[in-house]
């Protein structure tokens, strides 16, 4: 099994697939892991590869640009590869870096620092969301608008709300109504719509009554709003629910897997986890068992490996159905 070991000594690998209370998904290489109060980081191999050094450490992020959000007490900072603070812990709230950024809140206000910790856009905002494309989400007195990596509000706060930046748009509030903004701030599809949700695979989610769609970047209509519910696109496939059941559509909005799923993720990495009887397995793009319904729970492939719940314990499965630790 994993043992969390000083740094000095060798980690063992692990040979108990289903080990773990709470795991994350693999990022940049690694992924957190939590056995009793112990909290590392292991490899696609299993082995312990990185060591949390603060034993006051109580939850601990994925990696993402080297760093990783961790929380001791009510307060959080960020280990570096080492498994030691690169950050100290000071923070009331943290999220992960983005493009060489992190939104942190200190005091009542949230601001940015950069990956030495030094304050690039000072705390100034009531909320702050990640940076995409060059740009994040921050509210003061009550409206939305974007700050760029240095700080300056290149698009005013005025929005009732507002959403990260994907493929060159952004979903913005106006009134009680939905639309989305280029990079430069300018309209780019009116606010017609009742719910709208961030470009994915070149098309955009998009609600109008009770009923979703899916529009282009420039507006027009690629699949009328006549579906039920719908998730955003990914891989080509997007997952719907018709009759009570999940199944997938194509960009043409014709149905490619029978919807027959209690339950359907996005695809990622050519493989979906679905739920049939209360178990979940993964399917290829074709609608084919790759993975039999098997797991209490089941997230996406990340780095070739998905975390997979039995019970209360997680582990991680890869696509040849071997639950890592477990030989061939």
């Amino acid at each position: 099994m994993v043992e969390f070991m000083k740094p000095s000594t060798q980690a063992l690998a692990m040979t108990e697939p289903l080990l773990f209370e709470t795991v994350s998904d693999f990022s940049e290489g690694v992924a957190m892991v939590r056995k009793g109060d112990s909290l590392g980081y292991i490899d696609p191999s299993g082995q312990l590869a990185i060591t949390v050094l603060d034993p006051n450490v109580g939850v601990a992020a994925g990696y993402s640009e080297d760093l990783a959000v961790a929380q001791v007490g009510n307060y959080y900072g960020y280990l570096d590869r080492d498994g030691d603070w690169a950050i100290e812990v000071q923070f009331q709230q943290a999220k992960s870096f983005h493009q060489g950024r992190a939104a942190v809140q200190q005091g009542n206000a949230y601001g940015y620092i950069d990956r030495a910790g030094v304050w690039v856009v000072e705390p100034a905002y009531d909320l702050a969301d990640d940076f995409a494309d060059g740009l994040a989400v921050v509210k003061q007195d009550g409206v939305y608008g974007y700050v760029n990596r240095a700080g300056a509000e290149v698009i005013p706060p005025k929005f009732r709300d507002a959403w990260s930046f994907a493929e060159d748009r952004a979903v913005v509030r106006l009134d009680n109504r939905y639309g989305y903004l280029n990079s430069t701030g300018e309209v780019a599809i009116a606010a017609t719509y009742d719910g709208a949700f961030s470009f994915a695979d070149g098309l955009a989610r998009v609600r109008v009554a009770d009923r979703f769609g899916f529009i282009t970047p420039s507006g027009d209509w690629a699949i009328p709003a006549s579906l039920s519910f719908a998730a955003d696109f990914a891989e080509g496939l997007a997952a719907v629910l018709i009759d009570g059941k999940w199944g997938y559509i194509d960009p043409t909005g014709a149905v490619v897997i029978t919807p027959q799923y209690a339950y359907a993720a996005n695809f990622s990495e050519g493989l979906a986890a679905v739920q049939v009887d209360g178990r979940y397995g993964y399917i290829d793009s074709a609608g084919e068992w790759v993975i039999e319904p098997t797991y209490h729970n089941a997230g996406s492939f990340s780095e070739g490996l998905a975390r997979v719940q039995i019970g209360d314990r997680w582990g991680f499965v890869n696509k040849s159905t071997q639950l890592l630790g477990v030989g061939p």
